[in-house]
C-alpha cells in the first residue's frame, strides 16, 4: 500500500525550498479566509488583548501572531505541527517581542500547559483537523471565562460537498505549491452540527458568517465561528 509523507510536511518543504524566509514586516490585518481583506479582523477575538495571553493553533509562516503582537500588543504563542513551519515563522517574525512559536501537536500541547488564555484561534489549523470530541474540551479548559474561541475551516459544502451527516471523518486532500495533492482526514461539519460539539465542551456558539472566492466557483469555501466559554 502507497504510503504519502505529511501533507503538512511536504507543503512547509516546498515553501521553504522556495527561496529562503527572511524577516518580515507584520501584516496589516488579521485574515481568517482565502481572500485577503475579506471578513472580520481582529475584532472577532475581543476588545482587550493588549499584555493578554493568546494562542493560535497551527499558526503556519505565522502572520496572524505578528500582527497581534505588533497590532494589539498581545502576547500571542502559535503553535504548528510542523517544526519547518515553525523555523519558517521564527525567521519572518521572532525578532518581535510577544511573538513565540512552538513545534509540537496542537492536543498534545495543551495537555502540557498550565497556561489561560484571553483568546484561542485557528485559521485553517488545528480545529477540524484534530478530533473534536478530544480538542475542544482541551481548548475549553485553557480558555477563560467569557473569553473567546474563533476559527476558521474550510466550508463543508465546498466545491458541491454535503456536510457530515455524522462524527466520523471524512477524505480531504491537501494542494501543494507544485499543485501535487495529498489526502488526509478532515472533520467537515455545517455551523449547527459545530455548535453542538462546542456545547459539549462548555462553549456557547456567538457567532457564523460563511465566505466564498469567486476563483474558486460559487460554493462558499470558509466558514468562520466564534463561541464564548461559558
Amino acid at each position: 500500500m502507497p504510503t504519502h509523507p505529511s501533507p503538512w510536511f511536504a507543503h512547509a518543504a516546498q515553501r521553504t525550498a522556495a527561496g529562503p524566509a527572511k524577516p518580515l514586516p507584520p501584516p496589516a490585518r488579521m485574515e481568517w479566509t482565502t481572500r485577503p481583506g475579506q471578513g472580520p479582523g481582529d475584532e472577532i477575538l475581543g476588545t482587550d488583548l493588549h499584555q493578554r495571553q493568546v494562542l493560535e493553533l497551527g499558526c503556519g509562516p505565522g502572520h496572524n501572531i505578528a500582527y497581534l503582537a505588533v497590532r494589539r500588543g498581545a502576547h500571542v504563542t502559535g503553535v504548528d505541527l510542523v517544526g519547518l513551519q515553525i523555523r519558517r515563522a521564527r525567521s519572518h517574525y521572532g525578532h518581535i517581542s510577544g511573538a513565540t512559536f512552538v513545534a509540537g501537536h496542537a492536543l498534545h500541547f495543551l495537555q502540557a500547559s498550565q497556561q489561560q488564555y484571553e483568546a484561542i484561534y485557528s485559521v485553517f489549523g488545528a480545529i477540524g483537523l484534530v478530533m473534536p470530541n478530544l480538542l475542544l474540551p482541551a481548548i475549553a479548559a485553557h480558555l477563560k471565562p467569557g473569553r473567546t474561541l474563533a476559527f476558521s475551516v474550510p466550508h463543508p459544502a465546498r466545491r458541491g460537498r454535503r456536510p457530515a451527516a455524522d462524527d466520523h471523518p471524512r477524505r480531504d486532500f491537501v494542494t501543494l505549491p507544485d499543485y501535487t495533492r495529498l489526502p488526509l482526514d478532515r472533520w467537515e461539519f455545517d455551523a449547527a452540527r459545530w455548535a453542538d460539539h462546542l456545547a459539549d465542551a462548555g462553549l456557547a456558539l456567538n457567532h457564523t458568517q460563511e465566505f466564498d472566492d469567486p476563483r474558486l466557483g460559487h460554493w462558499p469555501t470558509t466558514l468562520l465561528i466564534a463561541a464564548r466559554k461559558q
